[in-house]
This record gives C-alpha cells, structure tokens and sequence, in this order.
C-alpha cells in the first residue's frame, strides 16, 4: 500500500509505502524496486516497516542500497526488522523513526 505524497517538498511531501509479511532473496527485488521508483518521482520515500514479519540480508542490502542513493526514512520497524538493524550495526547510521509524524517533521 502506497500513501500519496503531499504537495511541497521535503519529508512532509513523500509518500509511505507500508510493506507487510517475510522479505528475503525471492521476493526483495519488488520492494526495491518500488522505493527506487518513488524515489525517483518525489525525492524519497518513507517505509513503514511495521508489518515486515521477517528480513534477512538480502533486505538490509536493498535498505542500505536504497538509502544510499535516495532520501529513504524507515518508519516504525517491526521488531525483528530493528533486531536485524542493530545486529549489522547500522541502526545509527539509517534515517529511523518512531512515528509517522516524527520521519515527516524531522
């Protein structure tokens, strides 16, 4: 599911995108590419990472890929998601917020 971006610019304009369920090797790919899409269309993307229920490395990849090259904010992470975050060690280094309205304000 995919909230619409507001009007504007900056992380009050960008659309949410709320993936749910398992992410690993087979199924990632989907995921990336649509966060590279909204990304290209409005600036960057914010992922409410609530429902993700699994993710493995091929995820972190695409996570770290994604925020690499776009403006992505994770709202929310699940927690297996913040478990996966910490124990590579890049929970510092991600945009990661509590709420919605605190990766649109901040």
């Amino acid at each position: 599911m995919t909230i619409p971006a507001s009007q504007g610019t900056g992380p009050e304009s960008l659309p949410v995108i709320s993936p749910r369920g398992e992410f690993d090797m087979d199924n990632v790919t989907a995921l990336g590419a649509e966060i590279e899409t909204m990304a290209a269309v409005h600036g960057g993307v914010i992922m409410d990472a609530s429902g993700i229920t699994f993710a493995d490395s091929s995820f972190l990849r695409m996570i770290l890929n994604a925020h690499q090259r776009t403006q992505l904010r994770i709202e929310a992470p699940s927690h297996r998601v913040a478990r996966l975050f910490d124990l590579a060690g890049v929970d510092t280094y991600l945009r990661i917020y509590p709420t919605l309205d605190t990766a649109r304000t901040t």
